[in-house]
């Protein structure tokens, strides 16, 4: 299975994520629901940065679950209630996101929401493998 990151020159190139992602030939598509900060206990922190570290994680439990790996990640999509605060910790969700992805960049959206389905979570991500 590979992957083939699709980021037409006339767009500009991309910062932390790719514009597409041609799959190789074969494989399965495992979706991901939406993830959040939970720990094992379903508890949340109240921090932004530590429940987006967490929901990754716990997006990349599930693929691992299913027998793959944070680089089969193919698409990613980040729910988040306050998109100000998001973007003025940027730096710090990136550091997190290198920790757990390194420099694997899928397709990825930022999507901000009135609130998600915990009254308490802050950012919700939902994902697609290549398995």
């Amino acid at each position: 299975m590979s992957f083939k990151f699709i980021n037409p020159e006339s767009l500009g190139m991309p910062l932390g994520y790719a514009n597409g992602v041609l799959t190789g030939p074969g494989g399965r598509l495992l979706f991901v629901a939406g993830q959040v900060g939970w720990n094992e206990q379903q508890k949340l922190s109240s921090d932004l940065v530590e429940q987006f570290d967490r929901a990754l994680a716990n997006v990349i439990t599930v693929v691992e679950e299913a027998g793959g790996t944070p680089q089969q990640i193919a698409r990613l999509v980040i729910y988040v209630t306050n998109k100000s605060d998001y973007r003025s910790r940027s730096r710090e969700i990136g550091e997190r996101y290198r920790a757990r992805m390194g420099k694997h960049f899928p397709a990825m959206v930022l999507v901000e929401v009135k609130s998600l389905w915990d009254d308490a979570a802050k950012v919700e991500i939902e994902g697609v493998a290549v398995l």
